[in-house]
């Protein structure tokens, strides 16, 4: 196979799937990591995908697809999410066994946890070829479908080997925090979060200021004694009572 219907191929597949991962697109089409690096930095020369750590996704421009490309995500308040990942990796310690979901804040707290001594489960394919490819323990991965431009694993498959685990604690994002709680946007990616939750013996949901105020699809999880919403700044005074109210915890992170 050549070097260009090798990209072509690899275009298509983007093109229909909307994110793949490097060793993914090396098993399905042949070539080392660097011949689908090559590939894929010509896509991206193109203006075709948006190269990330681990792989690429799918260039798109309704505000729609902005809204749930995930690289598109990950370049919004990245100070913020620093700060708050930061504080989060430090309060893993080794030995931990932690799940990771596939919001871009959880991302900033998996690339602070790679070298420490931890067991991490996660259904976002940009964590597991994270580890896959720095860190040096295990990383177990859910199974699912794969949801487009998150790159996150979903559906029946993804919550039933949720229910088959246990960890120490969820790390988690949302779209939105009220003070009912925190929500998000897609039926199924809420499925697999309330999985995790049950999972858990403690859930923390990182959520920078953005999501203050904002409502989505559906309530993820009401605030209770086992969560801890970690933020960089202090939300409203009803949101702080209810966390309070309920017995949960709220984490301010330092910028």
């Amino acid at each position: 196979m050549t070097q260009k219907q090798r990209t072509d191929l690899i275009e298509s597949f983007i093109r229909e799937n909307k994110y793949a991962d490097l060793h993914s697109l090396a098993g399905r089409f042949g070539g080392s990591l660097s011949t689908v690096r090559r590939a894929l930095d010509q896509l991206e020369a193109r203006g075709i995908v948006r190269r990330h750590h681990g792989g690429a996704s799918l260039v798109e421009t309704d505000a729609l697809a902005a809204e749930n490309d995930f690289v598109a995500r990950l370049q919004r308040q990245a100070d913020r999410k620093f700060a708050i990942a930061s504080l989060i990796a430090e309060q893993v310690r080794p030995g931990t066994t932690v799940i990771l979901d596939g919001g871009t804040t959880t991302l900033a707290v998996a690339r602070l946890l790679v070298h420490k001594r931890v067991q991490v489960i996660t259904n976002s394919l940009p964590v597991a070829s994270l580890f896959g490819e720095v860190g040096a323990h295990e990383a177990i991965i859910t199974g699912g479908s794969i949801l487009g431009r998150l790159g996150t694993l979903v559906g029946p498959l993804c919550e039933s080997s949720l229910e088959q685990i246990h960890a120490d604690v969820a790390i988690l994002g949302g779209t939105g925090i009220t003070e009912r709680g925190v929500w998000n946007h897609h039926a199924l990616i809420i499925a697999a979060q309330r999985r995790m939750i049950a999972a858990a013996e403690r859930t923390i949901f990182a959520l920078d200021a953005s999501k203050f105020g904002r409502k989505a699809l559906s309530l993820t999880a009401p605030f209770g004694p086992r969560i801890n919403v970690v933020t960089d700044t202090p939300p409203s005074p009803e949101v702080t009572t209810s966390i309070a109210d309920a017995g949960a915890s709220l984490t301010l992170a330092a910028r």
